[in-house]
This record gives structure tokens, sequence and C-alpha cells, in this order.
């Protein structure tokens, strides 16, 4: 049974959503402060964790930002973030910030539950024998063990972004729609101005620029999406 950490200061909203998951077969825990909320995903173990935005003590972000700079297994917590329904600002902050996904409030908890099913997918080792290495120049990856290696550095990659990344290298020197990067990467269908896509490859770009990667590894393909280049380095 996947545990979810549900972080959230509406109680209404929280005790539908742990109901509805708990009855879908997830094991529910809720805090509904920041504070509780950093400190159980420090030490619980979770599968995974749903955070809103605006919360007493710690927001989102900020809840987000120290995990993500702690590293460990917190540090790689899959996260869902809860925005403000037509928040676009919101959304790419916290994808920028190394969320997951993200879910406008207030939403369906059908819905929930389908992108943490998806988000669970991603941060699932994977073990095809034909993919346990692929690569492309000197970007290489583990599948199985979801690791990413430039020149053999290890690069740190959200589960989204290495499931982007893994799609790009599968047809490296193809362009690659934004629609089929949404559905193989992200497990969902590209929504009316959803730019998760472009936030994760321009993460994945400032994480390879910092190990010596040219910008231009992954370029845009205006109206078309992206193609990971062949040979391009530094």
């Amino acid at each position: 049974m996947n545990r979810i950490l549900l972080v959230d200061d509406d109680r209404e909203l929280t005790d539908l959503l742990d109901e509805y998951l708990s009855g879908e077969g997830f094991a529910v825990t809720v805090a509904n402060d920041g504070g509780r909320g950093l400190e159980l995903a420090r030490g619980e173990g979770f599968d995974a964790l749903v955070l809103d935005v605006m919360l007493p003590v710690h927001n989102g972000f900020e809840l987000l930002r120290k995990l993500r700079e702690e590293g460990g297994a917190a540090g790689s917590l899959p996260v869902l973030m809860l925005t403000a329904k037509g928040d676009t600002v919101d959304r790419i902050v916290g994808l920028e910030m190394g969320a997951d996904d993200y879910l406008p409030k207030p939403c369906n908890p059908r819905e929930l539950a389908a992108r943490l099913r998806a988000v669970l997918r991603r941060g699932r080792a994977e073990r095809p024998a034909d993919e346990d290495q692929l690569s492309s120049g000197p970007l290489s990856l583990r599948p199985s063990q979801h690791q990413a290696f430039w020149h053999g550095s290890a690069l740190s990659l959200t589960g989204a972004e290495f499931s982007v990344l893994k799609v790009l290298v599968q047809r490296a020197g193809e362009v690659v729609s934004k629609e089929t990067l949404t559905e193989s990467a992200l497990g969902r269908k590209l929504m009316p101005y959803d730019r998760s896509i472009d936030v994760h490859v321009s993460n994945i770009r400032k994480k390879l620029a910092e190990h010596g990667a040219s910008r231009d590894l992954i370029i845009n393909i205006r109206g078309a999406g992206y193609m990971l280049t062949e040979s391009a380095e530094a």
C-alpha cells in the first residue's frame, strides 16, 4: 500500500481527500501546516507528498525547497502540488522548484488519485533488460535505478524530469511533441496552457549545464516539440 502525505490547512478538504484516497487503496497521513508536514516528510518514509501552496508555518514552496535542498530519501520524494485554479505562476514556480506535477484547486479526488498513480509509476524501478542502459553521446541513463549521468557524473533529477529525459534519449535526434512527452513521461493528457513539459525541460537543461553540457543539447522546435541532439556538447 502506497503511503501518501497530504499537507493542506483546509480540514474539510483533507477529510474528503483522506476518505476518498483511503478507499482507493492509499494509506493517507494528514498534516494541516507546513511545519508538521516538513517534520513528517523528513522521517516517515512516504511514497508521495500532496502539498498545498498556501500553508501556515511554512508555505508549500518553502517546504518543497527545504526537502529538495536536504537530499536523501525526503529530498527525492515525489511531490504533487495543489495550486489555486488559474494561478499559472504558482504552477510554474512549483515545477521549477522540483515538484513533479500539479493539480488546481478545488481538485477532483478521482483526478488526484489518477495523478498520484502516475507519479508513483514514474518513481518505481523499471526492469526491462533491453532498457537497463540508455545512452546518447556522453549522456547515459540507468532506468532500473532512475539514474542519469553526463560524462559519468550523476545528475540530480526529480522523477518527472528523469521520465522526460528518458523519452528524449529513447528518441534522440527526433522531434518529440509536447503531447507525446506529457502522455509518455507524465502519464496524462496535455491540457490547454499546460507548461509542465517546458518547465521540466528547462530544469533538465540547467542541471545538464551545471555539468558542462551545452544548452543546445535539448532544442525547442517551435510548434513541434523538443529534440535531444545526438552529439551536442559544451
